[in-house]
């Protein structure tokens, strides 16, 4: 499986706390009660770190790490499969931390990381999910592009470019469906400071962890070996203490 080719827990209980309101008198004033303690909500937390974004609990027992890349059909079966089970049932726990990590494989990747990160941390999950989930139409368009549309993404500014994969694949209306206008993504697109350090984090993890697949998963700091769907994955997270 190449890079080219591949790419029972339980629901927790939200703890709500009951805040109960006492009427004071004239006569007699009445303390209110404290509210009890909530549990941090872990399933809405999310923070950059190192080219990456992770979900959950910064400090969680485990880490999970996903390497994906968005011309990997398998990445986007994933995205439709595992992510939902891991933000759903894993990481809302605290014990497990999910990351994910971009593997890049060609320029229509990059094209796309780069709009993932437009607007801070907070973003990156809807703009993953709305990138990944129409990933089989714009795929479409670039196995059928014409001559004159690729010699656009290989020639010219870096910036040229990615604005020129993004307009021939529908990434801009993708993204302007999310709330974006047209400046805001090509100031995106033009982040060539960011575009070096996916790119030079993809051939720091690639060597680090021996990647050879995409989706791939590293938990605590070793790679899955032979790991690369839900189906897989879902025994090993299963298992943790």
């Amino acid at each position: 499986m190449s890079l080219t080719s591949m790419r029972k827990r339980r629901l927790p209980l939200l703890l709500t706390a009951a805040v109960a309101v006492s009427l004071a008198s004239a006569a007699t004033a009445q303390s209110r009660p404290r509210p009890a303690a909530t549990a941090p909500n872990w399933a809405t937390a999310i923070e950059k770190r190192d080219n990456g974004h992770v979900l959950g609990n910064p400090a969680a027992q485990h880490r999970l790490i996903e390497f994906m890349s968005y011309t990997c059909s398998h990445c986007a079966e994933f995205a439709r499969t595992g992510d939902v089970a891991i933000k759903l049932a894993v990481v809302p726990e605290g014990k497990v931390s999910f990351e994910i990590r971009h593997l890049l494989q060609n320029p229509i990747d990059l094209t796309a990381a780069l709009l993932t990160h437009c607007g801070g941390p907070r973003r990156f999950l809807g703009n993953h999910e709305a990138i990944l989930s129409r990933q089989a139409a714009w795929l479409e368009r670039a196995r059928t592009a014409t001559q004159a549309q690729r010699t656009r993404w290989n020639f010219g500014t870096n910036s040229a470019r990615w604005r020129a994969i993004a307009s021939d694949l529908g990434f801009y209306a993708i993204m302007e469906a999310r709330g974006y206008n047209r400046a805001q993504l090509d100031r995106c697109l033009a982040d060539q400071t960011l575009a070096n350090a996916l790119a030079n984090a993809t051939a720091r993890d690639t060597e680090t962890y021996n990647l050879r697949a995409t989706p791939s998963f590293v938990l605590g700091g070793k790679l899955l070996d032979g790991v690369h769907s839900w189906d897989a994955l879902r025994p090993v997270l299963v298992a943790l203490d």
